[in-house]
């Protein structure tokens, strides 16, 4: 494999990363974990625009489906013991190279969120890290999932009229792991948390009821699904327990996932993920933010019927991820929070 990095920024604890369609083109966000800015890049890793200089405190960020540049973040998560004033703003350009930022819903402890669609209805669903606390590292609150139809029009939120949000599953310890997964069509979300990983199903029609399935009982920090052997059904790749150094790999067996292989090696704090094809083959790509600070591609090895790792980057502490294809090279986005820096990588040959 071969790898060719670029460092396109210096900033402070960069931590969250999307993907944005803005005036006909794709471009990349990346925002800081702490108080600081957004930034907005072509995919060539030109800084085109700051969208904000604070608060930061963003921990995801989506695009709103059908719109030229217009997405949501959160504000004020600033750890986990510094998210009471956690919220979910609207982001909309505007004339002039302005960026519009309002308040769609507070949100205590939001940590992950999406946009479903399903049937042509729009739906956040919106995770959040637990429900309270009182003192540093308190876990006596566990987090929930809350869901709602989103509107087309979200010009009509601000901080006096937010969405009403429902709760579709509570009871949810260290709730920090979300990934959307799609199959024939249908978009779903794969949470993970202390009591195990579970996929949100969103409603078929906007009146329905959320299908929730429960697909492993470990803790788990993250965790994606893909056909890694190629055998026609997915597996379950987890991050294991939260912020921990297990990479697990779990195949279904008469309907249900059990642990198939574990990485013999720890890797303190793993954190940033990616789930899905790269250079041509299924692939899990993480990376971990203490001792090596490794970040590496996972893959099944057809010949000898097991896992391999590959390394792609040493000492950089990977918080978060983004993959794209441009002109058929393979390029991962990586927001190098312990060492302040995003860095965009080419992978060929892999």
């Amino acid at each position: 494999m071969k790898v060719e990095k670029k460092k396109i920024s210096n900033l402070t604890k960069c931590y969250s990363i999307a993907p944005l369609e803005y005036k006909g083109k794709r471009h990349f966000l990346v925002a800081a974990e702490k108080v600081d800015k957004c930034l907005l890049f072509d995919e060539e890793g030109n800084q085109e625009d700051v969208v904000w200089e604070e608060p930061g405190g963003v921990m995801t960020m989506v695009q709103v489906p059908g719109t030229d540049g217009q997405f949501l973040a959160t504000h004020k998560f600033y750890s986990p013991n510094d998210s009471k004033e956690a919220k979910i703003v609207v982001v909309t350009p505007q004339e002039g190279g302005k960026w519009d930022v309002r308040t769609l819903v507070d949100l205590p402890f939001v940590h992950r969120f999406d946009i479903l669609v399903r049937n042509g209805a729009a739906y956040l669903i919106a995770c959040a890290l637990k429900s309270d606390h009182e003192w540093k590292d308190d876990w006596r609150f566990p987090g929930k999932v809350y869901a709602a139809p989103l509107p087309s029009d979200l010009s009509v939120f601000d901080e006096e009229h937010q969405l009403e949000l429902k709760v579709v599953k509570d009871g949810m310890l260290k709730n920090h792991g979300y990934y959307r997964d799609e199959q024939d069509g249908l978009m779903t979300g794969i949470v993970s948390c202390e009591n195990g990983v579970f996929q949100f199903v969103p409603p078929a029609q906007e009146d329905g009821e959320w299908e929730i399935k429960t697909l492993i009982t470990d803790a788990a920090s993250d965790a994606v699904l893909v056909d890694f052997d190629g055998d026609g059904e997915k597996e379950l790749a987890v991050i294991a327990p939260f912020h921990g150094d297990g990479v697990r790999f779990y195949k279904k067996q008469n309907e249900k996932f059990e642990l198939c292989y574990e990485f013999p090696e720890s890797r303190e704090f793993l954190h940033s993920i990616y789930g899905g094809m790269l250079g041509g083959r299924p692939v899990l790509v993480t990376g971990h933010r203490k001792a090596e600070r490794d970040l590496m591609i996972f893959y099944y090895d057809a010949e000898q019927m097991t896992y391999a790792m590959e390394c792609i980057d040493k000492d950089c502490g990977s918080a978060n991820v983004y993959h794209f294809v441009k002109e058929g090279v393979d390029y991962l986005v990586s927001a190098n929070r312990e060492i302040d820096e995003v860095a965009l990588y080419a992978l060929t040959d892999v």
